[in-house]
This record gives structure tokens, C-alpha cells and sequence, in this order.
């Protein structure tokens, strides 16, 4: 008697589980599935032209700072302060949105070799701390492998980019926004799968 009744706890627990994810995944998984395909796509294609997507994509975040700089310009005319100190840190600060924005559409090839010069230190410092934090694990007596190979692997990274700049200025930027589509296009790809599995498990029971 006890054991029927822990199957029938099991199978309800199991028949909520599915209910609650069913209700989380979206139900029409053929557009995500789609989407996710669109992204590998795109992903793969971003692979071959990785100078075509950095300059896209260092002019898209050009145009965005320069939409900041002219909404927060037109933000700090349009309210009126008692004091125009307080105005005036407003406008200076759009008017160096606007000038980085202009800087940067201007010459995308020089702004994309910044960003990666930046790119590059951030891994060294990144590096350089997972590396530390794994041998003060090891005196611990704790798990150390993992952050130092980790780390290992942000410093040459860091030190290709490096040794290769200016010209790694020209793929690096594309190359992680590749990776980043092909990543997130295995993972919308993987969750529609799952939601039309879910979804033909509960229809069939």
C-alpha cells in the first residue's frame, strides 16, 4: 500500500514538474527553433568575415553613444535647474558622448583596435586573479586545477591579442560576437527542442 502510494506521489511530482515547465518554456517552439537556427547561421557566416562584424558592430556601438550623447544633451536642456553647475556636468558629459561617437564612426579600424588593446588587458587581469585565486585553493587543500587552466588560458589569450595588435584589432571583436551567436543560437535551439518534447509528453499523457 505504501509503495503504490509513493509511485502515485512520484508521478504527480513528475506530472507538476512538467507542468511548471511547460508553462516557462514558450509554447510555440517552431519560432525559437527558427531563431536559434537563424543565429548558428548567422554565427557561422560571422566566422569567415570576422573584419566585417567588428566594424558593424564598433559602428553600432558608435551610434548608440552617439544617441546617448544627444538625449542626454537634449535631457539637460530641456530641464530647468536653479543653478547652471548642475546643468552644465549634464552637457559636458553629453558633448564627450558626442565626441566619442564621432571619434569612433570616423575611424572604426582605430576604435576597434582600442577596444581590443582593452579587450586584451582585461583578460590579463582576469588571468592573472582565477590564477592566484587557484593557488591560494591549492594551499587550502581545495580544488585548483579549473581556475588556474582557466586563467592560464585568459593570459595567452591576452598575450595573442597583444603580440598580434594592431592587426588582431581587425577579428577579435567579431570573433567573440560570433561565438557569442553561435552560443546563443545552440541554446534557443536546444530549448525548443525540449519544449516540443515537453509538449508531446503531455499530450500524449
Amino acid at each position: 500500500m505504501s509503495e503504490q502510494k509513493t509511485r502515485d506521489d512520484n508521478t504527480e511530482i513528475r506530472a507538476n514538474v512538467m507542468v511548471v515547465d511547460l508553462e516557462e518554456l514558450p509554447r510555440r517552439w517552431g519560432w525559437l527553433l527558427a531563431l536559434g537556427i537563424l543565429m548558428l547561421v548567422a554565427g557561422c557566416i560571422g566566422l569567415y568575415m570576422t573584419v566585417a562584424v567588428t566594424l558593424v558592430t564598433v559602428l553600432f556601438y558608435g551610434g548608440l553613444i552617439m544617441a546617448g550623447g544627444i538625449l542626454t544633451l537634449l535631457q539637460s536642456l530641456r530641464v530647468r535647474e536653479e543653478k547652471w553647475h548642475g546643468r552644465l556636468g549634464h552637457v559636458l558629459l553629453a558633448l564627450l558622448y558626442l565626441l566619442t561617437g564621432t571619434l569612433i564612426l570616423v575611424n572604426p579600424v582605430a576604435a576597434s583596435a582600442a577596444l581590443t588593446l582593452l579587450l586584451a588587458a582585461l583578460f590579463m587581469a582576469m588571468g592573472v586573479l582565477r590564477m592566484t585565486y587557484g593557488f591560494r585553493c591549492r594551499k587550502k587543500g581545495w580544488k585548483w586545477i579549473s581556475p588556474v587552466v582557466v586563467g592560464l588560458i585568459d593570459i595567452i589569450f591576452a598575450l595573442v591579442i597583444a603580440f598580434s595588435w594592431p592587426v588582431s584589432g581587425l577579428w577579435v571583436i567579431g570573433l567573440f560576437v560570433s561565438i557569442e551567436m553561435l552560443m546563443n543560437g545552440w541554446i534557443l535551439t536546444f530549448t525548443a527542442i525540449a519544449a516540443r518534447r515537453l509538449a508531446r509528453q503531455s499530450g500524449s499523457a
